[in-house]
């Protein structure tokens, strides 16, 4: 079982780093300037994956083990990739804009990881009597929502849409923020479909967080947005 979870998770990497290597080809970057954006939104997404479960059981953050157990979240990934690599780019005086490059391998490589999460029987949904149900035995014996499959497909039509947006040139420097936007809508519907603990108002902690990464979003487009502005205000007062 574990082998062949490795063997998809492999494959998606893979396949994002060779769309990567592609989508990234004409950005006025330097060799090390790629590798060390790449390694900051490796390891923004990784952090920011294990977060939630690090403050859901402060003994093991404590000590240390959260780290190596199984528990991630892709929702705070990509956040936390995001963070990585503005923070690499800062670090690194990079101007150039690079999010929008990221957008179809990371759709790309979730698409087929979520496959393995339905290899593993993980992440699945609530009990369900549609005809497409499925009994995950490592659980139970009710057939319930393929939650990882519907994701799997979410990710694939945001793969297929956004490179349809890029080869048109439409929403430049700003579709890394709509497809988090987007994911983020997705997973605080979905998320009535998956067996979580229920919280504030009925729900789940993934559906707060949801919320506040549409906003979060949502303000930094409208920040670059009157930036933007400022610069084309600023440039005519100069002409």
């Amino acid at each position: 079982m574990r082998t062949g979870y490795a063997l998809i998770i492999l494959t998606a990497l893979t396949a994002a780093f060779l769309l990567a290597r592609k989508t990234q080809k004409g950005l006025s970057l330097q060799p090390m300037e790629k590798f060390g954006i790449g390694l900051g939104a490796f390891m923004g997404a990784m952090f920011g994956a294990k977060l939630p479960f690090l403050f859901d059981n402060w003994e093991s953050f404590l000590n240390g083990t959260a780290w190596f157990s199984d528990g991630k979240t892709i929702l705070t990934g990509l956040v936390g990739g995001y963070l990585g690599v503005e923070i690499a780019k800062w670090s690194l005086g990079v101007q150039t804009r690079t999010g929008d490059s990221f957008v179809l391998p990371v759709a790309v490589a979730i698409a087929i990881g979520r496959l393995g999460c339905f290899y593993a029987g993980c992440c699945y949904g609530q009990p369900t009597t549609l005809p497409w149900g499925i009994v995950f035995r490592s659980v139970d014996e009710i057939p319930r929502h393929p939650t990882q499959l519907y994701e799997s497909l979410f990710h694939l039509a945001a793969a297929i849409v956004f490179w349809r947006l890029a080869a048109n040139n439409q929403f430049p420097g700003q579709r890394v923020k709509l497809y988090i936007i987007s994911y983020a809508v997705y997973r605080f519907f979905s998320e009535w479909l998956r067996p979580e603990a229920r919280m504030y108002g009925y729900l789940t902690g993934y559906q707060l967080a949801s919320l506040a990464i549409v906003a979060l979003f949502c303000w930094l487009w409208w920040r670059d947005v009157r930036r933007s502005q400022a610069l084309v205000v600023g440039a005519a007062a100069r002409t």
